[in-house]
């Protein structure tokens, strides 16, 4: 294990030994953070269509709380504001970065924020590594070192437990206990070297959870190989929302109703039994001949805001009343995510939020 000034330490204890964890979403944010957008190849031919929506995601964070942007440059930047402008954000809640990124997907290889309270350093950071979902994407060299740079700009200590892991393959509720799938965390494309109990004892460690939950598989079209926040979000510490096909001739029919019937048996550290809410997939989305991961799961919780993925679908107004009923302190809003779900991701993997202490 590591500090931000790659200096060894054996036998330094871990971020769970001294007391950090990872809140939940749902907890207070300082800020949230986004890498701009600016990979062809993650949108081949809609580049251009995503800025508006992607600006308006942005418009509704923005409300509550900093937004901080990973940009490559000058160019980058200003060509940011414009869009940010004319979708009416309050650009004084902005902060630009000039850390340049392979791609877009902040959830991934952005920080892990853990906060401890009582400790004199309240806040710490987790660079796990990020192999780009398998080394499906190349290079990614520059979006693993992003956790570097924001800690070494934030001034905060950052732990380096040295294996794959992303964020968007992990779920939290603050209480101690994680959510995760086996498609995804226990895939040979992440970390061969490594059982089951093994990759446990990895999560326990580095986020400051004591209870890990599994599910089995994700949606057909993800291809980080089966992310949680496609399927299963908590919504408070005893509750989550998952996704559910109704139609049984869909090729997402089986394996959602497989990890309802997972969620149903668990029972949180306490003893409690989960809290289950359904939460309707769409209509499938397709582009190119290609079904895309389109799931309302994918939403992401702000001070002020939830942030719906939407797709011009009967289902769209069924989540998101669902999702007013579960947040009644949150305006939930929806933002149509038609164009952005062709990279294969929504608002939620786009995100990644540093908790306030």
């Amino acid at each position: 294990m590591t500090d931000i000034f790659g200096l060894a330490h054996s036998g330094a204890k871990t971020p769970a030994e001294m007391g950090y964890y990872f809140p939940a979403e749902f907890a207070p944010h300082a800020s949230t953070w986004l890498s701009w957008p600016h990979k062809e190849g993650s949108w081949p031919g809609k580049l251009d269509t995503i800025f508006a929506p992607y600006s308006e995601f942005i418009k509704y964070v923005a409300i509550g709380e900093i937004v901080n942007i990973n940009v490559s440059n000058e160019a980058m930047k200003s060509f940011a504001l414009g869009h940010l402008e004319k979708a009416g954000v309050n650009l004084d809640q902005i902060r630009f970065h000039f850390f340049p990124t392979n791609d877009a997907w902040c959830r991934d290889h952005g920080p892990a924020f853990l906060i401890n309270p009582n400790a004199d350093v309240k806040k710490v950071l987790v660079k796990w590594n990020y192999n780009a979902w398998g080394e499906k994407y190349p290079p990614h060299n520059l979006d693993n070192q992003i956790p570097i740079k924001i800690a070494e700009e934030l001034g905060i200590p950052c732990f380096k437990p040295g294996i794959v892991m992303e964020g968007g393959a992990v779920e939290f509720n603050g209480k101690g206990t994680l959510l995760t799938s086996e498609a995804c965390l226990l895939n040979e494309n992440r970390n061969p070297h490594l059982k089951q109990d093994q990759i446990e004892r990895y999560l326990q460690d580095f986020y400051g959870v004591k209870q890990i939950l599994w599910v089995g598989d994700g949606i057909v079209g993800d291809d980080t190989d089966g992310h949680i926040d496609d399927i299963t979000r908590f919504v408070n510490e005893d509750t989550v929302v998952t996704a559910v096909e109704k139609n049984r001739a869909d090729e997402n029919y089986t394996l959602l109703q497989e990890n309802l019937e997972r969620l149903h048996k668990m029972r949180l550290e306490s003893g409690k039994q989960l809290n289950v809410i359904e939460l309707p997939m769409p209509s499938p989305v397709v582009w190119d001949d290609q079904r895309l991961p389109a799931s309302y799961a994918n939403f992401y919780i702000s001070n002020h805001a939830v942030v719906v993925p939407t797709f011009r679908d009967k289902n769209d107004q069924i989540a998101l009343d669902i999702l007013s009923a579960c947040f009644p302190d949150r305006k939930v809003v929806g933002v149509d995510s038609t164009d952005i779900i062709w990279g294969l991701g929504s608002f939620h993997c786009l995100s990644q939020q540093e908790p306030a202490v």
